[in-house]
């Protein structure tokens, strides 16, 4: 059920009284008039609503040494490591936030930039957590078609979600995911509509991409992209995890045929001359992110405690 805006204004009163002026849940009452009840549901109202913000202004040291050691295990030039929360099932939790923060400073940066941005799970929720931000100078790019196979919106093309929130330049990718033959993606990336933005996301100064798992629960298939008989065919080929919709062998090298003949995604950006960043945690994706380091596919990595554990692990690498 939506929240009326006056409800959610009473919500961001009570979070602020609570969060930044140091207020009780009794003074915070008294002040609004309200009983200690409707001052404490008013506060978590806000936190559901995605009113509150929290930004934690200390850097944890484990976090830190970890983050050390993966940059240099990997060479990366890039590396935050969030705190793991050993009971949580989320497959987002802190590296979205985290994702969302980097993002951010990206788009502070008073000089233009190109901006490119995958699609997946982890990456929606760090869009949903972006702040409202005026940046006309950048211009970002999708990487992916953003065309589900019955014609509809992807979803977890994030682009333009983020459109929502941050005042740039958007450049969409109108293309399925998938195409149907190797010859239709040819055609559509020859229309002069879509080379422009194939040649801008080539030129991308840092790029946010997510990684995906092709077992039964793949993204890919799960979405509807391939069909379950391609997710086997795909994994008898030796694939093992997929970034923008490419699927890629345990030593991180294009697996040949299949559906990599027909991605219409634009390829991952040169690490050369792109910071490119992947979001990503847990025990499904610890062979993606280890196949996207390992085989240089990435220079960047937001993730957490326990999968930068396991990533760092002799045994498990």
């Amino acid at each position: 059920m939506a929240v009326n805006g006056g409800k959610l204004d009473e919500a961001a009163r009570a979070a602020w009284l609570y969060y930044v002026a140091g207020n009780t849940q009794d003074q915070i009452a008294a002040k609004l008039g309200v009983s200690r009840q409707s001052a404490q549901r008013l506060v978590s109202l806000a936190v559901s609503e995605g009113l509150v913000k929290v930004h934690i202004d200390y850097p944890i040291a484990h976090c830190l040494d970890l983050s050390k050691a993966l940059r240099e295990t990997y060479s990366l030039s890039f590396c935050e490591v969030v705190p793991t929360d050993p009971d949580s099932t989320s497959t987002t939790l802190g590296v979205a936030q985290a994702t969302a923060a980097e993002i951010e400073n990206w788009l502070g940066r008073p000089e233009p930039l190109i901006m490119g941005i995958g699609t997946g799970r982890t990456l929606r929720a760090a869009v949903e957590h972006l702040s409202t931000m005026e940046c006309p100078q950048h211009r970002i790019v999708s990487l992916t078609g953003n065309i589900a196979p019955d014609g509809s919106a992807a979803y977890y093309n994030v682009i333009f979600t983020m459109a929502d929130k941050v005042k740039a330049r958007f450049f969409p990718m109108p293309l399925p995911v998938i195409a149907s033959s190797e010859k239709e993606r040819e055609t559509l990336h020859a229309q002069p509509m879509i080379r422009p933005t194939l040649e801008l996301a080539a030129k991308a100064d840092v790029t946010f991409i997510g990684i995906g798992e092709l077992d039964d629960e793949a993204p890919l298939y799960v979405d509807g992209f391939i069909t379950r008989e391609e997710l086997q065919a795909l994994r008898r080929a030796g694939a093992v995890t997929e970034i923008i919709g490419w699927t890629f062998d345990p030593q991180g090298r294009l697996v040949e045929g299949i559906t990599n003949e027909r991605v219409a995604s634009a390829p991952i950006p040169s690490r050369e001359t792109s910071l490119v960043i992947a979001s990503a945690m847990g025990k499904k994706k610890l062979p993606g992110i280890r196949i996207a380091l390992e085989g240089k596919l990435i220079n960047g990595l937001v993730t957490d405690e326990a999968t930068a554990e396991a990533l760092l692990t002799p045994s498990l690498r």
